[in-house]
């Protein structure tokens, strides 16, 4: 997880951090820390939103469906929000993908300068709202194209060119987790300040791990090679580590931030036999390319079972993606199981 942390580490907030990492890597001009600045302004509302959802009427659905034929929750809709007003008039970013939105949503009067775009899904894991779930944020950065049209087709980058990327976790507390491609750092909110301290510096995904994350509800429908790897996993084998342990929460955010601390596998593999997963369920642009960006800054590895999941070049914002995930013994042995059938 990254050296103990002292006194003075704790007090470095995040805009010290960026600054100091902008510091030493000069390429960035200043950009990151405004940019990763109004990520947390976002977090810290949704948080606060959170917190007092229910007083607040925030509970609850719309009674829409998204572009994703999802359900739209209230603070679904307040999430989306929120990172809309974040980026609004800052200058820097042209447009915001969501995953509550079918389109690109164009900053305009910013897209004459705004040199970045943000991928977000807003409120990851919002079927856990009802039940007082944990829930989560996932954004990723990318840069332009210089003199880049205002559509689509300049949007369509693999996660190996994002700037930076990184998820908030709502929880006991509140954690925002970025990397800027020079390792991976966490920041716990301090409410009583309203800054975002230094808690996790330098994460680092151990090799191997204990626990796999998995809906096995829909295991009926993956393929022979995924259903032998997880039975391998749970097989008591002394060579592999056995049994693992399962750990599933209905959020993708918690699910992978417990993996980066503590090692194991995440996986959402492909359904054949289900239409609206047969070629993955997870969005590639605001779901797996970001958290595999951090994850592999972290020394993990993140692949859809046969391609590494930041080479992929998107054919669609909302494309997705069937999507392994986490320390890099465990889902280089899932990869050796889909390719081979069995080890």
């Amino acid at each position: 997880m990254g050296p103990a942390l002292t006194m003075e580490t704790t007090r470095i907030t995040l805009t010290r951090h960026v600054r100091a990492e902008e510091q030493a890597y000069p390429d960035q001009a200043g950009e990151l820390g405004s940019l990763l600045t109004q990520v947390a302004w976002a977090v810290k509302v949704i948080t606060y939103a959170l917190r007092g959802a229910e007083p607040r009427d925030l509970l609850g659905r719309t009674g829409e469906v998204n572009v994703q034929g999802e359900a739209v929750k209230k603070l679904d809709v307040f999430a989306n929000e929120t990172f809309l007003a974040a980026f609004r008039r800052m200058g820097l970013v042209c447009a915001v993908v969501s995953e509550e939105m079918e389109e690109p949503f164009l900053l305009v009067e910013d897209c004459e300068r705004g040199e970045y775009t943000l991928f977000v899904d807003p409120l990851d894991g919002s079927s856990n709202l009802e039940v007082n779930g944990t829930v989560g944020s996932i954004f990723s950065i990318h840069r332009r194209s210089p003199g880049g049209r205002r559509d689509e087709s300049d949007l369509l980058r693999p996660g190996s060119a994002q700037v930076a990327a990184g998820y908030a976790l709502y929880g006991p507390s509140t954690i925002l987790v970025y990397t800027a491609a020079h390792g991976v750092h966490g920041f716990t909110l301090d409410a009583s300040v309203g800054e975002f301290l230094l808690s996790h510096d330098r994460i680092r995904v151990p090799a191997r791990g204990r626990t796999y994350s998995a809906n096995e509800g829909n295991a009926r429908g993956w393929s022979p090679a995924i259903r032998r790897f997880l039975e391998a996993l749970k097989d008591p084998d002394p060579g592999r580590g056995g049994p693992y342990s399962a750990r599933y929460s209905g959020a993708l955010v918690a699910d992978v931030h417990r993996i980066l601390l503590e090692g194991g596998v995440y996986l959402y593999p492909a359904d054949p036999t289900d239409p609206r997963r047969s070629g993955g369920k997870l969005r590639l642009m605001y779901e797996a390319a970001p958290l595999a960006f951090v994850t592999e800054q972290a020394g993990g590895w993140a692949s859809t079972g046969t391609e590494r999941i930041l080479a992929i070049t998107p054919t669609s914002i909302h494309q997705r993606v069937p999507l392994i995930i986490g320390s890099p013994e465990e889902v280089h042995l899932a990869e050796r199981f889909i390719r081979e059938g069995t080890p």
